[in-house]
């Protein structure tokens, strides 16, 4: 009998634990946000908790508010793709009509940030992440767009990702990629993780003092087309749904989505509602972990 009691006891523990840890609160469930658009892409949340995202193939920007639900917020956005919110609040984005890193002031006016590496254009800006020093790094893979020039071919001889300094120094930090894509860092500046989308890899990095990468790891079996990171620092990454994986490379969480997922972030006043941009739809998830900024 105190056997039999010991392994209840064991088995009420392991139970509570699943339950605590488990990183979808109890009982949540995919909700469908907002449909009817060609293709969403970069969810960047802003300092309020709303989240922006685009619709790309319509040169449209979107904000999902908790409690409003969605409104349009530009319909001149340059064809952003990628976004993500500096220190200023300013909304930062990979705007691939013509090439090049943009932000947003708060009067949704667009600003030239970045375009040219070594005298040649951008193949195509798809996704950053701002680091806490405020140094962009951003993938720049080539994906032909219909609204281009004909003719138009890469103007890089390689499909790379680039860092760019808080003072403007430009750098390539990774040049062996097939087709890089993705990108998250960790809130404290010391690592970032890296999606080789048609290689089916994520690969992470340590990141130098100078902005430079170091100790390219294995990290995950995976593509993504976007990442981000929770305060467990847990990697999201979206190819097919949404796999979760710890911050030591294990799988832990499989998230099926109604549509196949392009990217993902964590937005709402309490940063704890995972919100996906999937073609033609977003959707919503309420989580027992938040997002990192």
């Amino acid at each position: 009998m105190k056997l039999i009691n010991t392994l209840l006891l064991l088995l009420v523990a392991v139970a509570i634990f699943g339950q605590e840890s488990s990183i979808i609160a109890e009982n949540a469930k995919v909700i469908q946000a907002g449909t009817g658009y060609t293709f969403t892409e970069g969810p960047a949340v802003s300092p309020d908790g709303k989240v922006f995202f685009t619709d790309q193939p319509n040169d449209r920007i979107y904000v999902w508010d908790e409690t409003r639900g969605i409104e349009l917020w530009s319909d001149n956005t340059g064809r952003s793709n990628g976004m993500y919110f500096n220190a200023d609040s300013q909304l930062v984005a990979c705007a691939d009509l013509h090439n090049q890193l943009v932000y947003f002031d708060r009067d949704k006016k667009k600003h030239f940030l970045f375009e040219n590496y070594e005298d040649r254009y951008l193949n195509g800006p798809n996704d950053l992440w701002i680091a806490p020093n405020g140094d962009i790094y951003f993938t720049d893979p080539y994906y032909h767009r219909d609204y281009w020039k004909e003719g138009h071919t890469p103007a890089q001889d390689v499909r790379g990702v680039y860092h760019l300094s808080h003072e403007g120094a430009a750098s390539r930090v990774i040049d062996d990629y097939k087709q890089p894509n993705g990108i998250i860092g960790t809130p404290d500046g010391k690592i970032l993780y890296v999606a080789d989308i048609n290689d089916r890899k994520i690969w992470k990095y340590g990141i130098q003092p100078d902005g430079a990468l170091s100790g390219k790891t294995f990290f995950a079996p995976e593509g993504s087309d976007g990442m981000t990171i929770d305060d467990r620092g847990n990697i999201y990454l979206t190819m097919g749904k949404v796999w979760v994986y710890s911050p030591d490379g294990e799988m832990i969480q499989e998230i099926e989505i109604p549509e196949s997922p392009s990217n993902v972030c964590f937005g709402g006043k309490d940063r704890d509602i995972l919100f996906i941009t999937a073609r033609t739809s977003v959707y919503t998830l309420k989580m027992n972990v938040k997002g990192v900024q």
